[in-house]
């Protein structure tokens, strides 16, 4: 069984718990979806380049989910987590996932 890339895991839990939060209108909820993904992608991170990339990398993707808060008051709340959750992809793919595809 093929992995899901660790970049696809970071995105989907940013934009996954807003969604759920949204949708259920329990934040906790949400908060719960966000946490998890962020675990699962930072255990991934930890095993493919170590300790202080997942490091950085779980930086991150906390930073990505508090700013959205203050960039979805400019641009609103969807294109806010889509971006944040392209940027944490994209970091995470060139950090860890880049090249997961040729071993």
């Amino acid at each position: 069984m093929a992995k899901v890339p660790s970049s696809v895991v970071a995105a989907g839990g940013l934009v996954g718990g807003y969604g759920v939060a949204r949708w259920t209108k329990k934040r906790q909820l949400g908060g719960a979806v966000l946490a998890v993904a962020g675990a699962a992608a930072a255990q991934q991170w930890r095993a493919r380049v170590g300790g202080r990339a997942a490091g950085a990398l779980t930086a991150a993707y906390v930073a990505a989910f508090a700013g959205s808060h203050p960039l979805a008051k400019k641009v609103g709340a969807w294109p806010a987590v889509f971006g944040v959750a392209g940027a944490v992809a994209l970091a995470s793919w060139a950090v860890a996932d880049r090249d997961t595809g040729r071993r």
